[in-house]
């Protein structure tokens, strides 16, 4: 028996949209070369090489105006996002070390203005990133990426077309960690005035975009690179003008009032209509999960397996897709089902409300006795999918079994500082889980973040706590596991283990819509979070 969640009464009608924050007709430039999007973020990302707003500050701000040593191949739909050589023509371990990567720069690439990438400018990147005695260091940016690599120990030049990595145990998975440090140079940051704020509004990156204008809470505007070093990736528009637009309705309305041509995450009950009125709507899979990550500190309810057993099976997640319009699929784990991680669905994450009333009963709770917690969410954000609605659906589900929450509501930016600082910071404000949704593209950034022992806050996103040494172990093995099929088998036994220790609740994997005018043409919605601009052209 499905709970009647009505996609109406959670999601709300289009109605009257709120008022849109500036005429968005004095930035639309050359109809036929300027795409205009509309974010989910509340402020435009910031363009420093590693920016804020989560992936989606990467997505529009990140991989646009920089590049990296690895990139990801976003050229094609119908497979999950390969890496590929990016600033990086080739990388490889020291045979004599292997806690020792050698990545080789690619000759003749050239910076905005003029300047050729040498091994050094990789270097005052890392410095920016990793370095927290360096005059360059720039701790917004280093909060955004340095989770990322938390092996990394040390980085140099040898020669003008060597970088070296070197990490304090051996790590197989260097070549995800470095795709998210964007590469500038010395001179342009000398140009600010050695200043990173004023850095923000002169950036300059190898990217096949070029900042034109940057206004943190109205818009950016990324301008056409034409000399871009990879020619097939040269823009196909002059300009893409960036709106942070986060709320649904909001982006739906500018939409089809012809303000903008591209939004991301329209809410489910507009995609019939939109479709009806001639847009376009591109979906697919990807790794990205839908999430509540749950405190196991003292004095935590979660602590308990058998409540967060209940939880899960509580969940009705056929219920929340249909409410969602088909927009998700149910989630099953820490990636979806069916990949060599995760092969086939966990009884442990079906729906099965009698179960979840008898595990309560156990631990002795229920509705005429629940227990009552808090849980931090968004209001909107990067990858939230529909916040609001999605979590006072599950707040009713989980009502049902004896569980009572209450929501503490953060600014997206803010909720992913506190998702960093886990979940023992006092800014939590008393809450024992926290709803932050995060991409999973590798066995890094979908397990190894959320579950290793030793990276909890400030170095990891182990935001619960969790200490558990099988998961400890098993990562060290996958750490040393260069062999894919290998690794493989090694992250599957680990995402079995969390299955049956369910230390988050397991609700949505995005399916990441979006909704365009017909004039835009060209975009191929790849299997990442992350997406391509570059052959987008406007009819």
């Amino acid at each position: 028996m499905r709970n009647g969640f009505g996609r109406r009464a959670l999601l709300g009608g289009l109605g009257a949209a709120a008022a849109l924050p500036w005429d968005l007709a004095l930035a639309q430039g050359a109809p036929n070369t300027t795409l205009r999007i509309g974010m989910t973020a509340s402020a435009v990302p910031l363009p420093n090489g590693m920016p804020d707003q989560g992936a989606e500050g990467h997505r529009f701000m990140g991989i646009t105006l920089f590049d990296h040593l690895v990139t990801w191949d976003l050229s094609k739909a119908d497979a999950a996002a390969p890496l590929k050589p990016g600033l990086a023509t080739e990388w490889k371990v020291d045979p004599a070390d292997p806690k020792r990567w050698i990545f080789t720069l690619r000759e003749g690439v050239k910076f905005h203005d003029g300047k050729l990438l040498d091994a050094e400018d990789v270097v005052f990147s890392y410095n920016r990133a990793f370095r927290n005695d360096a005059p360059e260091f720039d701790p917004r940016g280093s909060a955004q990426v340095r989770a990322r690599m938390p092996t990394i120990v040390n980085w140099y030049a040898e020669g003008p077309r060597s970088f070296v990595i070197e990490t304090r145990v051996v790590d197989s998975l260097v070549p995800y960690g470095v795709t998210w440090i964007g590469i500038t140079h010395r001179g342009a940051w000398e140009a600010a005035g050695r200043d990173n704020d004023k850095f923000l509004q002169q950036p300059v990156g190898t990217g096949p975009f070029k900042l034109e204008s940057f206004q943190v809470r109205e818009r950016a505007v990324l301008a056409r690179n034409p000399d871009y070093w990879e020619s097939a990736r040269i823009p196909k528009v002059g300009k893409v003008l960036l709106l942070p637009l986060s709320e649904p309705n909001t982006r739906v309305a500018a939409l089809r009032s012809g303000q903008v041509d591209f939004i991301e995450a329209p809410p489910p009950d507009a995609i019939p209509a939109l479709r009806q009125a001639g847009f376009n709507i591109t979906t697919n899979q990807y790794g990205h999960n839908w999430t509540w990550h749950f405190s196991l500190v003292e004095g935590s309810p979660w602590r308990d397996i058998r409540v967060r057993r209940a939880a899960n099976l509580a969940i009705d997640r056929a219920g929340m897709k249909d409410m969602l319009g088909g927009m998700m699929l149910e989630g099953g784990g820490l990636v979806p089902v069916g990949g060599p991680w995760n092969p086939v669905r966990s009884p442990r994450v079906t729906y099965d409300l009698a179960a979840a009333k008898k595990l309560m009963a156990e631990a002795g709770f229920s509705p005429r006795n629940p227990i009552r917690t808090r849980t931090a969410i968004s209001a909107s954000g990067s990858g939230q999918m529909q916040p609001i609605a999605m979590n006072e659906a599950v707040q009713q589900m989980l009502k049902e079994i004896g569980i009572e929450v209450t929501f503490e509501v953060f600014d997206w930016n803010t909720l992913l500082s506190t998702w960093r600082e886990g979940a023992k910071s006092p800014n939590i404000r008393g809450c024992h889980a926290i709803n932050v949704t995060y991409t999973a593209l590798d066995p890094y950034s979908a397990l190894i973040r959320l579950l290793k022992s030793d990276l909890v806050a400030p170095v990891g996103n182990n935001w619960g706590y969790l200490n558990e040494p099988s998961y400890d172990a098993l990562i060290n093995k996958a750490y040393e596991t260069f062999d894919a099929a290998a690794q493989d088998a090694v992250l599957k036994e680990l995402h079995d283990k969390v299955l049956e220790d369910l230390p988050f609740l397991f609700v949505a994997h995005d399916l990441n819509p979006r909704a365009m005018t017909k004039n835009v043409k060209g975009f191929v919605q790849a299997q990442s979070w992350f997406q391509d601009l570059t052959p987008i052209s406007m009819g």
